[in-house]
């Protein structure tokens, strides 16, 4: 079966496959304490700024709730939009290992405004409530659609004022960067974001995610939560060659910059077809559309992919940094019969 569900289903690039091979020589330190681990961190810094503090997870949940909850009491919350990942996806991990409340705003894309976060400051230092302390963001969206650098930008001195932190959920931040032609550093600490949740499994890693403090006054004790989340991996070497091999000669771009491109294609091909609406403009990798029911059940004898929402059959398809033009124009011609069969 053939995904355009998640780039999640595609394998890990060759190049990654090597560098974890490679390094599987010889006896290193462990929990990190390895070379290829420690001039990971120096790579690391070499795209976010000296001042990084870089910490290697195998997941994308583990990185998102260890960084909220190094940042925050129980007693604090964490503003994010409702679709977040965080809110929708990780089966209540910021509850119930970091004791935080989530607070999810209503948005049509997934995307914060200041204007939208204002109202839900009212009980700043009401002691019968929560108190907000992160707004989390991510770039790009559950659906798929991006911030700009100047929307971030806003949203960060909005929050910075307010002695609020801005966490970015960046697991797919390399089709951010890619889409937005801009480097990890102008989206991230150009901008004064405090820490970020970097992925690398969703672009061509095996298991590659990290933590990134940005803001050197946070971040305090995180080794510790680390462990205590049973995220410490001893045999460290093997996530982050991982990341190493990602961040050298730009694979990471060449990877984004193709899931990206078959996006377009697809929305492009697809599209053109009589009965299938594109809904909204395809930013990254990921794109929505409608299509007769019959056309769906049809194609999901073939391919993977999601019915995003069954009321108004709605649809979303996935590219990832193995998907093909070959790949693409199949699925298209497989679309095009199916919603032909069905009308």
């Amino acid at each position: 079966m053939k995904s355009f569900a998640s780039d999640n289903n595609s394998g890990a690039h060759p190049a990654i496959m090597e560098a974890v091979v490679k390094c599987n020589t010889g006896h290193l330190k462990s929990y990190g304490d390895d070379e290829i681990s420690i001039h990971t961190d120096e790579v690391f810094k070499e795209f976010f700024g000296s001042q990084a503090r870089i910490h290697y997870v195998t997941t994308g949940t583990a990185a998102n709730v260890l960084g909220l909850r190094t940042v925050t009491q129980t007693y604090n919350s964490v503003i994010c939009a409702t679709q977040a990942h965080i809110n929708n996806d990780e089966c209540g991990a910021p509850e119930a290992f970091g004791g935080i409340k989530l607070v999810p705003i209503p948005s049509e894309d997934g995307k914060l405004t200041p204007g939208m976060i204002a109202p839900y400051l009212g009980h700043i230092g009401f002691v019968h409530a929560s108190q907000p302390k992160v707004i989390s963001i991510t770039q790009p969206t559950e659906l798929g659609k991006l911030y700009t650098l100047k929307e971030i930008e806003d949203i960060v001195e909005f929050a910075h004022d307010r002695d609020l932190l801005v966490h970015m959920d960046g697991a797919r931040i390399a089709n951010a960067c890619a889409a937005l032609d801009c480097s990890f550093f102008d989206m991230t600490t150009a901008l004064d974001i405090d820490f970020i949740s970097f992925g690398g499994t969703k672009n061509g890693c095996l298991m590659g995610e990290a933590v990134v403090f940005l803001n050197p006054d946070i971040g305090e004790g995180f080794q510790y939560l680390r462990k205590q989340a049973m995220q410490l991996v001893s045999k460290m070497r093997f996530v982050s060659a991982q990341l190493e091999r990602y961040l050298q000669d730009d694979l990471w771009l060449e990877n984004a910059r193709q899931a990206n491109a078959m996006a377009k294609r697809l929305a492009d091909k697809a599209g053109a077809i009589d009965g299938v609406t594109i809904k909204g403009t395809v930013d990254c990798n990921a794109l929505f559309a409608h299509l007769p029911p019959a056309a769906t059940e049809e194609l999901l004898e073939k391919y993977y992919f999601y019915v995003w929402d069954e009321h108004d059959q709605t649809v979303r398809w996935m590219t990832s940094w193995a998907t093909t033009e070959e790949m693409v124009d199949e699925f298209v011609e497989d679309i095009r019969k199916a919603v032909e069969a069905a009308s």
